[in-house]
C-alpha cells in the first residue's frame, strides 16, 4: 500500500469514526495520536541504534533516573515502556482511556529542559478533549482503541519515512479542512498556494547555504515546511534551516509544533511561540526576560504568512511601534496591512516575503491607502498575484499573494492576473502544477506576458493614486465577439477575423490560401470542401507534427535512463523539475505549443510514478515482482470485514502485465465476452419483435424486456424439436442462445481466475530486464502517448475555430429575410383557405395584410 492509498484508507475510516464530533475538533485527536506514535517510535529507534536490545525495552521506567536522563539527552523527552505506542497496540482490549491520560501526563513531566519550548504542553489539546470521544470511560476507551488500530500501520522508521508521514499528516489536515467550513482557514493554507509561495521564496534565496524563515500566523505549519523542503531541494541540507513560528490559537499552535517535529526537523532548529502577533511583537532573542530591556528583534531571510482576512485588532499607540512607525497604522476593523508590515519589519535587507491578502488591500482608501502609498514609494512591493476565486476552504472571496522586499532600487511592480488558470476540484478551484510554474517563472524573470502579467512603472501607479487593483493594469478577459455589418448582410469572413488566427498562419504559411479565397473588399470565403481534411493534409501542418515528434523524441530515452535504469537513485522531487526543464528546452522552438501544457502532462503522470518510486526505493526492484492480497471490505452481519478478493501487483497492475505478456489469453477471453454481448443483443432484438400477446408467455417477464430462464427452459422442453410456429421456433432459439451464454460466462469466469493466477506467477518470475520493461510500459509509454497527442489538440482546436468562422456569417440577413418573406406568403396563403364568423374573417384579413398577403 503506497502513501496515497494508506492516507485515503485512514481518512475514510477516521471520517466514519468521528461520528458527530466536528471535523475541526476531531483532527486534534487523530493528529495528536499520530504525533504520539511518532515520538514513541522515534525513541525506540534511537535507543536500538545506540545499542539497546529489544528485550531491554521493558526496563524503560521512570524509576531509573539515570536512564531517563540518558533518553532525554538522545530524544529530548522520555517515554516509559508501558506508555509506548507499541505497548498500547500489544495491550489490545486491555488498553484503556486512563492509559492515555497517564501517558500524556508522564510525557509532560519528562521533557528535556533544553527542549521544553518545543514539547511543553504539546498534548494539552488532546488531553483536554479526550472526554469528547465518548459518554463514559468504556466508550472513550473503545474510541481510543479504534484510533490506535487505525494509525498503527503508518511507517515511522526513520528519515526515509518522514515524507510518508508528512504526506499522510498533510492529507488528513487537508481533508479535515475541507470538512471544517469557515474554521478551516484557522489552520490550513491549501497545499498548492503554499507551494506557490514557497517556490517564489526558494527561487529568490537559492544561492544561500543557511536561512532563517518565519511565519507569524503559522496554522498547521505547512507554509514553513514547504519553504524548508523547497530550499532543501536546492542546497541539499535540510538541517541548515531555522524555523520560527507564532500562532495565537493553542490547538493550532500545537499542530505547528507537531508538524515541524514530524518532518525530521531538528528540535534545535525550531523556535515557536503561542501568542498574539500584532499585540505582542516577536521574535525576540529572549522572550522570557523584561521585553523593554531586551527588545532585540530577529531579522530573517524569509517571511511567509496567510493571516486571517480583515480581522479586528487594537491599533492604539501602535504609531510608536517600530513595525508601523514609517508606514502607518492599519484601521481597527482591518488588520491586513498590520500583518503585512509586521512581516516586512522582520525581513533582513536582502530578504523576501510572501503574504496572502484579500483583494481589498489593493484599492481601499483611508489609512490603508496611505500605507499602500508608502509601500509603493519605498519600492517594497515586488509583485502582486491575483489568485482564482474559491481557492481557499471556507471562503470564496478573491485573494492575492503579494511579494515584498525590503530594499529594492526599482519601484516598478509586477502585476499578475492568474485568476483564469486553475482546474475545478469539486466546489473549489485548484492551482495545477503548470499554473504554479507559470506564475513562478514570470515572477523570477520579472516578465510581461500578454493577458497574464505586466511590469507596471511606478509613474503609472502614482497617476492612478496608488490604486493597485489588478484589472487597471492587466486585462485577462477574452476579447468580446464582434460582428461585421457587411458580412452579416452579404456573407464572407472579415479580414480582422482571419487576422486573429495569425499565429496559425505564421506556423502554417501555405494553409491560408488553400482554405480561403479573398474578394477585392477583403472578405474571404472557405473554398475547402472538407475543412478538416484540408487542414490535416496540408504540408505545413504535417511538417509541424513531424517537427514536434522529432523534438520530443529524445525524452523517451532520457526518461528510461533517469527513472527506469536506476530507480533507487532517483531524486523524486528534483528529477521532475529537471525533466520539466528539459521538456521545455525541447519544445522551445516549436510554435503553437504551450510548454506549460506539456509540463502539466508530465506532472499528471509524475504522481503515480513518484508513488512507485518511493516503494522501489524502500524495497528495491523486488517490489516490481511483488504481488499482494487484494483486500476489500465486505458486509458480514452488519459489520465491515476485510477479506481477500484475488491479488494485486504492488507496482504492476495485472491488466498491464496481461496485455503485455499474456495477450493471447486476454484475446481469448475478449472473444468470448464479445460473443456474450452479441447473444445479449440478439436476444434483445428478438424481444422487440414479439407481439404484445406473445410477450404474455411465461418465458418472458412482465415488462417484456427479458427472458425468464426457468420458464424458457420449460417452454423449450415442451416445444421439443417440432415448433408449431415462428414464435415457438424463436423460443427454442432463445433457449439455445441463453444456454450458450451461460456456458460462456462460466468459462470466462474460470479463465479469468486462471489468468489471474498465471499473471501472479508471471509477475513474481520477472527478471530485472523484464521488470524494467514493464516500468517503461507503465510510466513512460502513457506519458509519451499523451505528449505525442498534443499537436492533435492544437490542430483540432484550429479546425473548430475555422468552422465556427464559416458558420458565423454563412446565413446572411438577405437569406433570413427571404426565408421570412417566403414563410409569411405561405402562411397568408393558408389563411385564405380558412372560414369562420364575420369577426373571425375580419381578424384573419387583418393578419393577411400584416403578412403582406394582399
Amino acid at each position: 500500500m503506497n502513501k496515497q492509498q494508506l492516507a485515503s484508507k485512514i481518512w475514510e475510516s477516521a471520517n466514519k469514526m468521528r461520528s458527530k464530533i466536528e471535523a475541526n475538533e476531531y483532527k486534534d485527536y487523530i493528529l495528536g495520536f499520530i504525533f504520539y506514535k511518532f515520538l514513541s517510535e522515534m525513541e525506540v529507534n534511537r535507543l536500538l541504534e545506540s545499542g539497546m536490545d529489544t528485550d531491554d525495552l521493558p526496563s524503560l521506567t521512570e524509576d531509573d533516573a539515570e536512564l531517563v536522563e540518558s533518553v532525554q539527552d538522545i530524544c529530548g523527552y522520555f517515554i516509559a515502556y508501558r506508555n509506548l505506542f507499541s505497548t498500547w497496540v500489544k495491550n489490545g482490549s486491555d488498553f484503556e482511556i486512563s492509559d492515555v491520560r497517564d501517558a500524556l501526563s508522564a510525557f509532560e513531566r519528562n521533557i528535556n529542559p533544553l527542549h521544553r519550548k518545543v514539547y511543553d504542553g504539546i498534548f494539552d489539546t488532546l488531553q483536554t478533549g479526550l472526554s469528547k470521544l465518548g459518554n463514559d470511560a468504556r466508550s472513550q476507551s473503545k474510541a481510543v482503541r479504534d484510533l490506535v488500530q487505525l494509525i498503527k500501520d503508518i511507517p515511522m522508521d526513520g528519515r526515509e519515512d518522514y515524507d510518508v508521514l508528512g504526506f499522510i499528516y498533510e492529507y488528513l489536515i487537508s481533508n479535515f479542512a475541507a470538512n471544517a467550513g469557515k474554521k478551516a482557514g484557522e489552520f490550513y493554507t491549501p497545499h498548492e498556494v503554499s507551494v506557490l509561495m514557497s517556490e517564489i521564496i526558494a527561487s529568490t534565496l537559492s544561492d544561500r547555504d543557511t536561512i532563517k524563515i518565519y511565519d507569524p500566523t503559522s496554522g498547521s505549519g505547512s507554509l514553513l515546511i514547504n519553504i524548508g523542503q523547497a530550499m532543501a531541494r536546492r542546497n541539499g541540507n535540510p538541517d541548515a534551516i531555522m524555523y520560527y513560528a507564532q500562532e495565537i490559537k493553542e490547538n493550532t499552535y500545537n499542530l505547528t509544533r507537531m508538524n515541524l517535529v514530524m518532518r525530521g526537523i531538528l528540535p534545535d532548529n525550531i523556535v515557536t511561540r503561542n501568542g498574539d502577533t500584532l499585540a505582542d511583537d516577536w521574535p525576540y532573542f529572549d522572550t522570557d526576560a523584561n521585553k523593554e530591556e531586551t527588545y532585540d528583534p530577529l531579522f530573517v531571510d524569509a517571511v511567509v504568512s496567510n493571516p486571517p482576512y480583515s480581522q479586528n485588532w487594537d491599533p492604539e499607540n501602535k504609531d510608536l511601534d517600530p513595525r508601523f512607525a514609517n508606514y502607518g497604522v492599519a484601521p481597527k476593523s482591518k488588520a491586513d496591512f498590520a500583518f503585512l508590515l509586521h512581516d516586512l519589519y522582520h525581513l533582513r535587507p536582502d530578504g523576501v516575503m510572501t503574504i496572502v491578502l484579500p483583494h481589498g488591500v489593493l484599492f481601499r482608501g483611508g489609512e490603508e491607502g496611505e500605507i499602500r502609498r508608502n509601500l509603493v514609494e519605498n519600492h517594497n512591493i515586488q509583485a502582486i498575484i491575483g489568485l482564482p476565486a474559491n481557492i481557499f476552504f471556507g471562503t470564496g472571496i478573491p485573494t492575492i499573494v503579494m511579494v515584498l522586499r525590503k530594499n529594492r532600487t526599482n519601484g516598478d511592480i509586477l502585476v499578475i492576473d492568474a485568476s483564469k488558470h486553475f482546474v475545478k476540484d469539486g466546489k473549489s478551484n485548484k492551482l495545477r502544477a503548470s499554473d504554479i510554474k507559470r506564475i513562478v517563472d514570470v515572477v523570477s524573470g520579472n516578465l510581461t506576458v500578454d493577458k497574464f502579467s505586466r511590469l507596471v512603472p511606478i509613474e503609472e501607479i502614482r497617476e492612478n493614486d496608488y490604486n493597485l487593483n489588478i484589472p487597471r493594469y492587466v486585462d485577462s478577459s477574452e476579447p468580446p465577439e464582434t460582428w461585421d455589418i457587411y458580412a452579416t448582410m452579404f456573407g464572407g469572413i472579415p479580414r480582422q477575423d482571419l487576422d486573429a488566427l495569425e499565429p496559425y498562419w505564421k506556423a502554417w504559411p501555405t494553409l491560408k490560401s488553400q482554405m480561403f479565397q479573398t474578394s477585392e473588399g477583403g472578405y474571404s470565403h472557405i473554398i475547402a470542401e472538407d475543412v478538416a481534411a484540408t487542414i490535416h493534409e496540408n504540408s505545413d501542418v504535417k511538417a509541424f507534427r513531424s517537427r514536434y515528434d522529432a523534438a520530443i523524441a529524445p525524452l523517451e530515452s532520457l526518461l528510461h535512463e533517469r527513472l527506469v535504469l536506476e530507480p533507487g537513485n532517483v531524486d523524486i522531487a528534483g528529477d521532475e523539475t529537471a525533466i520539466g526543464d528539459t521538456l521545455e528546452r525541447l519544445l522551445a522552438e516549436i510554435p503553437l505549443v504551450d510548454p506549460y501544457d506539456a509540463y502539466q502532462e508530465l506532472d499528471d503522470s509524475w504522481g503515480g510514478i513518484a508513488n512507485d518510486l518511493e516503494v522501489i526505493q524502500k524495497e528495491g526492484l523486488d517490489a516490481v515482482r511483488a504481488v499482494d492480497p487484494n483486500v476489500v471490505l465486505k458486509k458480514r452481519k452488519g459489520k465491515d470485514v476485510e477479506e481477500q478478493d484475488g491479488w494485486t501487483g504492488r507496482i504492476l497492475p495485472f491488466d498491464l502485465v496481461q496485455h503485455a505478456l499474456l495477450a493471447d489469453d486476454v484475446a481469448a477471453i475478449a472473444r468470448q465476452d464479445e460473443r456474450i454481448r452479441d447473444i445479449d443483443a440478439e436476444l434483445a432484438g428478438m424481444l422487440d419483435e414479439f407481439s404484445e400477446d406473445e410477450k404474455s408467455n411465461p418465458a418472458i417477464n412482465e415488462e417484456g424486456d427479458g427472458f425468464v430462464a426457468a420458464a424458457l427452459k420449460q417452454e423449450a422442453k415442451r416445444i421439443g424439436k417440432t415448433p408449431a410456429n415462428e414464435f415457438e421456433q424463436a423460443l427454442v432459439h432463445a433457449y439455445a442462445l441463453t444456454e450458450e451464454a451461460r456456458k460462456l460466462k462460466a468459462s470466462v469466469k474460470k479463465e479469468r481466475q486462471e489468468l489471474e493466477e498465471r499473471t501472479k506467477t508471471v509477475i513474481e518470475g520477472l527478471d530485472d530486464a523484464q521488470a524494467r520493461a514493464m516500468l517503461d510500459r507503465k510510466w513512460i509509454d502513457p506519458l509519451m502517448e499523451r505528449l505525442h497527442a498534443m499537436p492533435d489538440g492544437i490542430v483540432n482546436g484550429f479546425i473548430a475555430q475555422v468552422k465556427a468562422l464559416g458558420n458565423k456569417y454563412e446565413t446572411t440577413y438577405a437569406t433570413v429575410s427571404e426565408e421570412i418573406s417566403s414563410a409569411e406568403q405561405e402562411l397568408a396563403s393558408m389563411l385564405g383557405q380558412l372560414t369562420g364568423s364575420e369577426y373571425d374573417m375580419a381578424g384573419i384579413n387583418e393578419l393577411k395584410k400584416l403578412l403582406g398577403g394582399e
